[in-house]
């Protein structure tokens, strides 16, 4: 909880510091809502994009210009992240679900392309706020919502993001892509020996709209 409130105010004082210091800049300040779907997934070195989960984004944005081309876009967002597992054996079949939700600070580099299209890039920071595992299997017979202990998961999510937008008086859309660069499990050792559960990282792809307010 310490954690949550260092990113929350972090993100505050960075976004106001930001508008603050950029006010008097080249254009006005754009303050806005956001939010879209995700569709995230868990990899190691051989990414399985059929594992995808979907979920959702929603949070706010300041997007302060730097040059009548150039501004930088802090955001504070909710997110969701994980991963989808469809298994059909010899057993059972059906659907296990791995659920990370996340309090999200990007801090973006925007480039206005044109007056209505821009691409967008930047390092994000994400704090783990929950995480849960659901199953439901074809028959009914195992279906069930358990919290994951959140001490053998990493609570910090650091990664690398960039994205593109289509803007129009007031309104956007756009899409996002998330790159993790910390593995979600932390590091364990069982009989001695030193093992990482779950090895993988966070990839999230978003579809996103905005409003400027």
């Amino acid at each position: 909880m310490k954690n949550l409130k260092k990113i929350a105010l972090l993100a505050l004082l960075t976004i106001g510091t930001v508008a603050t210091t950029t006010a008097q800049g080249p254009g006005s300040t754009k303050f806005g809502v956001k939010g879209g779907l995700n569709m995230s997934n868990l990899y190691t070195e051989d990414v399985d994009d059929q594992n995808v989960l979907l979920g959702f984004n929603l949070g706010v944005f300041v997007e302060v210009p730097i040059t009548s081309r150039v501004s930088i876009q802090p955001e504070l967002l909710y997110t969701t992240k994980g991963a989808e597992l469809k298994y059909d054996n010899a057993f059972a079949q059906g659907t296990g679900k791995f659920r990370l939700n996340y309090i999200e600070v990007p801090l973006l580099l925007k480039f206005n392309v044109t007056k209505s299209f821009d691409v967008h890039f930047g390092p994000y920071v994400a704090y783990l706020i929950d995480s849960k595992i659901t199953n439901e299997d074809a028959n009914g017979n195992i279906n069930f919502e358990e919290a994951v202990n959140e001490d053998d998961l990493n609570k910090l999510d650091f990664g690398l993001a960039a994205g593109i937008g289509i803007n129009f008086d007031g309104f956007g859309i756009g899409a996002r892509y998330n790159y993790g660069l910390t593995t979600v499990g932390k590091e364990r050792t069982f009989l001695g020996q030193s093992y990482t559960f779950p090895d993988s990282k966070n990839s999230v792809l978003s579809i996103f709209a905005t409003i400027s307010l």
